[in-house]
């Protein structure tokens, strides 16, 4: 995957991503044309802000490369579970293991400690980890949530080539953002004009023999 900074700004939020953070998760890596993708969690800096800014991270966390790298990780998950579900198929076996396995992990209470200073006492896990898991587990609930809820009938993947996004439909809407449906358009009037105009009668018997 050729990552880039674009020259456009990243597309608007999805239709359904504001109800669904599972979804804008889930789009936080962005197709652009000529091949290249724009992740929005690629880093650790990167995903902490994106955590931040939705509630699930402080924006001091300190994230390191790892706890990116299991975000991106279940971000795929969840993806393949759309890409079933809005397709049809059986969902896959590994995607299921993992988002049970992110819905599971995450501490409800702080463990029981022991230590020479304190004695016996309650603590919370690392920090950073507890962070991770705690965002983790609120992304597969409400990946959960919308994969069984009411809405999933509604989930569609974004008609216009190269975009991979996931989105809630409103009416006969396939497109994710305004762009995408503008280049969808763009790219059918393109074909219309380069498609080869079949002969009529009366040119095809001009046509020397």
């Amino acid at each position: 995957m050729r990552m880039t900074v674009p020259a456009e700004p990243s597309p608007p939020p999805a239709p359904g991503a504001a109800e669904y953070p599972a979804l804008d998760f889930a789009n936080s890596v962005v197709a652009l044309p000529g091949g290249q993708f724009l992740d929005l969690i690629g880093t650790p800096a990167t995903a902490n802000q994106w955590l931040a800014e939705r509630g699930l991270a402080p924006v001091d966390a300190g994230l390191r490369e790892m706890c990116a790298a299991r975000l991106r990780s279940l971000r795929e998950q969840i993806r393949a579970l759309l890409a079933s579900r809005v397709d049809g198929h059986a969902a896959p076996p590994s995607a299921l293991v993992a988002v049970n396995d992110a819905l599971t992990r995450a501490p409800a209470a702080s463990l029981l400690r022991w230590d020479e200073t304190r004695g016996l006492h309650r603590a919370a896990a690392h920090p950073t980890t507890q962070i991770l898991d705690h965002a983790l587990a609120a992304l597969a609930a409400n990946a959960a949530d919308l994969l069984t809820g009411p809405d999933a009938d509604r989930l569609a993947a974004c008609g216009s080539a190269p975009c991979t996004r996931y989105l809630l439909r409103t009416g006969r809407r396939h497109w994710c953002s305004t762009r995408c449906g503008d280049r969808a358009r763009a790219a059918r009037a393109y074909a219309r004009r380069t498609q080869p105009q079949p002969q009529t009668q009366a040119q095809a018997q001009t046509q020397p023999r």
